[in-house]
């Protein structure tokens, strides 16, 4: 969580409104200062320093594992709020029935209802009401699944921010998980821009170098990079954020990546028959 109290509140009364309670419950102060007094029942874990989304995610994962009886992990935004009261009980119903479920992603929708277009993970995002398989998903709000990542490992956190979604993703892919946006898992969560965040631009760059560097055949990376420089140029209007990215990518470049893992070439295919290539 960062610093909104009674968006955090807000959220944990949504919770609690399941009618299919969670088993355990954690929030994790990412450097706030203090944690908020929290509702019985819900364990608080503070940082002394923020970690990035990705170390939050992987502490709140570690905190769950002590307790040794959690199948699916549910994470979610702090200044999100769950509308409806049976989320959860869907989320087990999905997993139940499909061993191979990895990751399940919520559709994340303003207070008017409507989705951002970045919102939908996939590339024809005209409709975000289309169920089906996907190749990432959103960090807002989504399912995972505690056997998957005992397989694959948690959260990059050398990436702090921005693509930590998609490196886990083609790593559940890799290892022949599904995931799967479903639009009937709702998450209500204000409108906003990551351009919000002073380093965006150059997170941004950088963690999609070290996608590429990490996961990528090496014939895609020059085409996936390539790609999205081009994308970047033709999309970004402001100059400090041009230069922000360049920088960023050459960061990326420069700096090592971690653990280099090449998906498969059937990873590839699969990625390309669900609609997205890992080369955009």
């Amino acid at each position: 969580m960062g610093s909104r109290p009674a968006e955090l509140r807000a959220l944990l009364d949504s919770v609690a409104r399941q009618d299919e309670p969670a088993v355990r419950v954690v929030v994790v102060g990412n450097g706030t200062g203090s944690l908020p007094e929290l509702p019985a029942g819900v364990t608080g874990v503070e940082l002394a320093e923020n970690r990035g989304v990705s170390g939050g995610r992987n502490v709140a994962l570690a905190k769950l594992r002590e307790y040794g009886d959690v199948d699916v992990l549910v994470d979610l935004d702090d200044d999100g709020l769950l509308i409806d009261t049976d989320v959860f009980r869907r989320i087990a119903d999905l997993y139940e029935t499909d061993p191979k479920l990895g990751i399940v992603s919520f559709r994340i929708a303003d207070e008017t209802g409507q989705t951002q277009r970045r919102h939908v993970p996939r590339l024809r995002a005209k409709d975000p009401m289309r169920r089906g398989p996907v190749t990432t998903f959103l960090g807002g709000g989504h399912g995972l699944s505690m056997r998957m990542l005992d397989e694959i490992g948690g959260w990059p956190e050398e990436f702090f921010f921005t693509h930590e979604e998609t490196d886990l993703a083609w790593r559940a892919l890799d290892a022949d998980w599904t995931v799967l946006y479903e639009p009937a898992l709702l998450l209500q969560h204000p409108r906003t821009s990551p351009a919000r965040h002073a380093f965006y631009y150059r997170l941004t760059a950088r963690n999609r170098v070290r996608l590429a560097k990490r996961h990528l055949p090496a014939l895609l990376m020059p085409v996936y990079l390539g790609v999205w420089t081009l994308l970047t140029l033709a999309r970004t209007r402001s100059l400090s954020g041009l230069r922000a990215w360049f920088g960023g990518f050459a960061e990326g470049v420069l700096r090592p990546c971690g653990t280099r893992r090449p998906m498969r070439w059937a990873t590839v295919w699969r990625m390309t028959r669900l609609g997205r290539p890992p080369v955009i």
